[in-house]
């Protein structure tokens, strides 16, 4: 009887240990996750760009229009202008010339930095916005 009264707070202290520790993982692996999901579409959205630009009589608002239409379709918000660089005389060996196009998408951490304060309130982990980049280069037809 004895030594249940001194192990009675033992898993109210273990539960309250290691449920931010778990919580902090969770959410990474959710977090980084979508982080990678959205570089996916940032890089095949580049591709698609590149595709189109290599295309003779392709304008660059038609690019740029694709690499949008790629973006929105993969559940991410379209880019301004400036975020989609395209430069179409890239040289290669030679006289061949190729098309290059930068797609500049940036990220931002919905979850991972309220955990982040729960745990350590003074870390800046998580905070601000992550420019994911994304180039492809492809010869021109």
């Amino acid at each position: 009887m004895k030594r249940l009264k001194t192990e009675r707070g033992a898993a109210l202290l273990e539960a309250a240990i290691t449920v931010p520790i778990i919580l902090l993982i969770s959410v990474g692996i959710f977090e980084f996750g979508r982080a990678y999901q959205t570089w996916q579409v940032v890089t095949n959205a580049s591709r698609e760009g590149a595709r189109l630009a290599v295309i003779e009589g392709s304008t660059d608002a038609d690019v740029r229009a694709r690499v949008n239409q790629y973006l929105t379709g993969g559940g991410l918000s379209s880019l301004d202008d400036s975020k989609i660089v395209l430069n179409r005389a890239v040289a290669f060996t030679g006289t061949t010339t190729g098309s290059q196009i930068q797609v500049n998408y940036p990220f931002q951490f919905m979850v991972l930095n309220p955990v982040i304060r729960l745990i350590a309130p003074s870390d800046t982990t998580g905070q601000g916005t992550y420019v994911m980049t994304a180039s492809t280069l492809m010869r021109n037809e």
